[in-house]
């Protein structure tokens, strides 16, 4: 699924999201990243939803986002109760949908200027 065709600003956007992997300005990764407007980690440690854990949320907590954007891969799958608490006591809105829908969605609120970071785990 094609995303965006073009460069919208000084900032990293996604261009697409498909099996073959997430396509971040013009490289393509196949394994979980995190993103944010100015930076990518890539080779995130969690391969599923089913291996999330506290010690994953460093690297997202590192780039100070005011918005995490969880994308699960192809269908949408809900963290524990305490890992989401673990950003609402540190006042960080937290977001968990589909790795297709939360890359539309992390394209829409960096064009927006927002302070967003996706983790992203492939199709």
């Amino acid at each position: 699924m094609d995303l965006t065709l073009q460069h919208h600003g000084d900032h990293l956007f996604i261009r697409s999201v498909s099996e073959a992997g997430i396509q971040v300005v013009d490289n393509l990764y196949t394994t979980p990243i995190i993103l944010s407007a100015r930076e990518i980690i890539p080779d995130w440690a969690v391969k599923s939803i089913d291996d999330f854990e506290q010690k994953h949320l460093e690297p997202v907590l590192q780039l100070n986002p005011e918005i995490v954007l969880i994308g699960t891969g192809n269908v949408q799958a809900f963290l524990p109760p305490e890992l989401m608490m673990f950003f609402y006591q540190r006042n960080i809105g937290i977001e968990v949908m589909s790795t297709q829908a939360a890359c539309r969605t992390f394209n829409v609120l960096v064009s927006e200027s927002r302070n967003v970071a996706a983790a992203l785990i492939p199709v």
